[in-house]
């Protein structure tokens, strides 16, 4: 398979792109609702929440923080994880300017 070729396209196609990959599997979607749900940082618990394994979770909390939509923490042994909200509303500006296109013309094709 060859290369994405992300460099042919604009920055904010390609962070548009990334955001929309996120929400691409529902488990990713669960993690973030519950840390909304419980507005507070969660160290731990998302396997009994979620129902997957950690190893899972894990990967799916890895790719949550690569975008920055979670920040982490080291606490003792755990890492506790929560929303990174200035990250979230930066990734809302560019998501809802995108969503919200209108096509003007009616009558095309």
């Amino acid at each position: 398979m060859g290369l994405a070729k992300t460099e042919m396209f604009t920055d904010e196609q390609n962070e548009i792109a990334l955001f929309a990959k996120v929400f691409g599997h529902p488990a990713r979607v669960s993690i973030l609702q519950h840390l909304f749900k419980i507005n507070a940082c969660v160290c731990g618990d998302l396997v009994n929440e979620i129902g997957l394994a950690q190893p899972t979770i894990s990967q799916h909390l890895k790719e949550l923080k690569l975008l920055g939509l979670i920040k982490g923490n080291v606490e003792g042994t755990s890492v506790c994880y929560c929303i990174d909200t200035a990250n979230w509303s930066k990734m809302k500006r560019v998501m809802l300017q995108f969503l919200d296109q209108d096509v003007s013309k009616t009558d095309c094709c």
